[in-house]
């Protein structure tokens, strides 16, 4: 089975949560403005704004001590690595930043080998593309205890998961609810008359194993029939153009991932996915084990963040960077004063 999957972003659509490896070359890789080589890291400045400090203060003992965060190169996680950033410098490190690294095999080698400390990573991608199961688990807290676990042996410790699970998920027009019988739910799509249910999908979530297919099958629905999901009621979209088709009314329902930021700024509404058929890509903390074996403290600063950052948290920051324009670091500031976790310098 396919552990990808095609995913909109200003910098990559292949980038978007880390489904892709990508091949380093043998003499070094840049990564977010690092030189990664035979010879070590070589940092240059990252951008955050100046902050004061919060409800997050600085770990006894810790004084200055060097400690470095990663994470991928697309929006969300360019926002949430600015959080870590900020969060870190607030409990009184010094922060090494290389945020903005390409793809979650880089990332990831980075925290396994302690050159990075720290990183928000997805439930899913672990279970799937690094652990090696062939299939994901629906149950957001299943899921998460099952990459605990297992990453365990790795020398990787993961932190309390958010909530943000950023997922497949089918979205509606706004508008279209009521004329589509007030539908909330994927099991609704049953109850819509044959010619009512039309979707609009991208070409890999069309023939994927865990794709449209199965999931109408999931819902009691058979593809290719008259009575269920005529093989003409589904279109095939270039990844991002899905969205857009959805909001012209080119179909009904469109395939998305649930903390994108155009489903605020286009008015689509996610239908609950009430049978569970989708698996679950929470965002968690990793830390390195030894890092965190020096400092545990660790673990409760961003135990205290994880809560904060819902699926419309992050739709919303996500909307701000990849729609108005915002830099991450602004928006990852923003966030940490209202939640209190630092102040204003």
């Amino acid at each position: 089975m396919s552990t990808t999957k095609t995913r909109y972003s200003r910098l990559s659509s292949a980038a978007r949560r880390g489904r892709v490896r990508y091949a380093a070359a043998t003499l070094g890789v840049v990564v977010g403005g690092v030189v990664l080589t035979g010879c070590g890291l070589q940092p240059a400045t990252s951008y955050v704004p100046d902050a004061g400090a919060g409800s997050i203060e600085p770990i006894e003992g810790v004084d200055g001590a060097p400690l470095t965060v990663t994470s991928k190169n697309f929006t969300e996680q360019l926002i949430l690595g600015k959080i870590s950033v900020l969060a870190a410098q607030a409990a009184g490190f010094d922060v090494t930043d290389l945020t903005n690294a390409p793809g979650s095999q880089p990332v990831r080698d980075l925290v396994l080998t302690g050159e990075a400390d720290f990183t928000w990573e997805y439930t899913g991608t672990a279970w799937l593309a690094f652990l090696g199961e062939e299939a994901g688990i629906a149950d957001q807290e299943e899921q998460w205890t099952g990459v605990r676990d297992a990453d365990l042996a790795n020398g990787l410790v993961w932190g309390a998961p958010a909530p943000l699970n950023n997922t497949y998920a089918m979205a509606v027009r706004t508008e279209a609810i009521e004329e589509l019988g007030g539908i909330t739910t994927m099991s609704g799509l049953a109850e819509l008359p044959p010619e009512e249910r039309t979707f609009c999908v991208e070409a890999e979530f069309n023939s994927r194993a865990d794709g449209v297919t199965p999931m109408l099958e999931h819902y009691g629905l058979e593809r290719g029939v008259a009575t269920g999901v005529p093989d003409e009621n589904i279109g095939i979209y270039d990844t991002g153009a899905v969205y857009t088709a959805t909001d012209n009314g080119a179909c009904n329902f469109g395939e998305v991932f649930a903390t994108d930021g155009r489903i605020d700024a286009l008015d689509l509404t996610l239908l609950e996915d009430d049978l569970n058929f989708f698996p679950a890509y929470n965002a968690a903390p990793v830390f390195y084990e030894e890092t965190l074996e020096r400092y545990p403290e660790l673990e409760d600063v961003f135990a205290r963040i994880a809560p904060t950052l819902t699926d419309e948290a992050l739709r919303s920051m996500n909307l701000r960077v990849d729609v108005d324009g915002e830099e991450p670091a602004d928006v990852a500031f923003e966030f940490m004063i209202d939640n209190g976790f630092i102040t204003e310098p």
